[in-house]
């Protein structure tokens, strides 16, 4: 069985919705599974906040906004009187559920279920359309198979406990579709794997089944080797290993999910990344391994302040850097880049959230000093311990830079510059025509 995940842009309006039979094959098993319609979630977080503000009459005009965005969507994907009912059935219920929340105290825990409310749209108006035009299919609600841990990790077992036997309930039926995005959560609260989460369901539904390959399809054919909104005549990879995918989709390729290549890499099941605008396109194959000796592909991730500590405490003493981690932990904010020397040590963050708190405890153990609009430029291919040459074309495609930090070695994958993002379309251009 293949698990097919179709991104926001792939159910954007009735006619994608229709095309998807184009890809979705009836005659083979599959799970299909849908984010929210295109903008959705951007307009339940508006509704969200509205709420949270007290701002109810706001809150009203954007439910109402999207409400009518659905009836239109409706209007044209369903055609016959009996089955237009059912989806506006669909929709009245939803947006009344929506506009409740005005009578309520509104906490986070409502914020989650508004959240949720676009993928459980999405879902339900494709299967009445399978229903209309023939093609016979499962609505498996994601709520009743997916959930979180207290870490908020997913429990893969659970998945396989809960979903194996609604799949076996119906050996007659080939779709199945299904929910990206939301979950339960410890405690049983409607809760989801945050943004870009439906990525991630994918994975883990491939996990859970062991299914034979995750397809995941959006707008663009495959990963590229650059920033196509950049760089002119970028390609799209043939293959990566999971390692080299996770190193691109955290450094800033936005067609993938960074988390969602984990749980398919675990279970040894290759994932396909396809166009939906152009089926026919090879796209990008992630699998555990690779093609060797080779650069593959850059990334770029914005937003990045650095954090210089220098203290001449730190020469030769043992435990300094450990309590340097510890206020960075105690502030929940991860580390991205590291590199030091004798007397200091300089890192980079991506959530400036608790910075100001973060410095002052900082410096209790010496200066510092924050740089910010940053940008992380992340090159990546075979760059094993054994390998040699590739280090020096990176340095000498970004000689006339300024560059602030040079991460390499932590990963066999993973050469990292810290630059300021003013240079940032210079050097992804000037390392395209150099490494491509």
């Amino acid at each position: 069985m293949k698990v097919l995940k179709f991104g926001g842009t792939s159910v954007g309006s009735a006619a994608r919705m229709q095309k998807l039979l184009d890809i979705i094959n009836p005659q083979e098993r599959q799970i299909v599974v849908l984010s929210a319609m295109s903008g959705t979630t951007n307009n339940l977080v508006e509704i969200g906040q509205a709420y949270l503000t007290n701002d109810k009459a706001k809150a009203a005009s954007l439910i109402a906004i999207l409400k009518d965005k659905y009836e239109a969507v409706i209007k044209e994907l369903l055609k016959k009187p009996e089955t237009f009912e059912q989806g506006k059935e669909v929709i009245d219920y939803h947006f009344r559920l929506l506009s409740s929340f005005a009578n309520d105290l509104f906490t986070p825990i409502e914020d989650k279920i508004i959240l949720a409310q676009g993928e459980l749209l999405s879902t339900t108006l494709y299967h009445i359309y399978l229903k209309e035009i023939g093609v016979p299919s499962v609505l498996l609600p994601a709520l009743d198979f997916m959930k979180t841990d207290e870490d908020s990790e997913p429990i893969v077992d659970h998945i396989t406990t809960e979903l194996t036997p609604l799949l076996d309930k119906h050996p007659d039926v080939n779709l199945f579709i299904t929910q990206g995005f939301i979950c339960r959560n410890a405690f049983g609260e409607i809760d989801n794997l945050r943004r870009g989460g439906s990525d991630y369901t994918a994975s883990l539904i491939g996990a859970g089944i062991r299914s034979e390959e995750v397809q995941i399809w959006t707008d663009i054919d495959g990963m590229h080797n650059n920033d196509p909104r950049i760089v002119s005549n970028t390609k799209p990879i043939a293959q990566l290993s999971f390692d080299e995918a996770a190193e691109l989709a955290y450094f800033g390729a936005k067609i993938l999910h960074p988390q969602s290549v984990f749980p398919a890499q675990k279970y040894k099941i290759p994932v396909r990344l396809l166009n939906t605008m152009d089926p026919q396109a090879a796209g990008t194959l992630i699998t555990n391994t690779s093609e060797t000796d080779k650069i593959k592909s850059i990334a770029a991730k914005d937003g990045i302040t650095a954090v210089k500590i220098q203290s001449s405490r730190m020469l030769l003493a043992h435990g300094f850097l450990r309590r340097v981690f510890e206020v960075f932990e105690r502030y929940r904010t991860s580390i991205d880049m590291i590199t030091t020397s004798e007397v200091a040590v300089s890192l980079t963050i991506d959530d400036t959230t608790y910075l100001g708190e973060i410095t002052t405890e900082l410096g209790a153990y010496g200066s510092v000093d924050i740089d910010v609009n940053h940008t992380i430029i992340c090159v990546v291919g075979d760059f094993g311990a054994e390998k040699h040459g590739y280090a020096a074309r990176v340095l000498e495609a970004v000689k006339h830079i300024p560059v602030r930090m040079i991460s390499y070695g932590g990963s066999d994958h993973n050469m990292s510059l810290l630059v300021k993002t003013e240079d940032k379309v210079e050097v992804l251009r000037s390392l395209h025509s150099r490494l491509f």
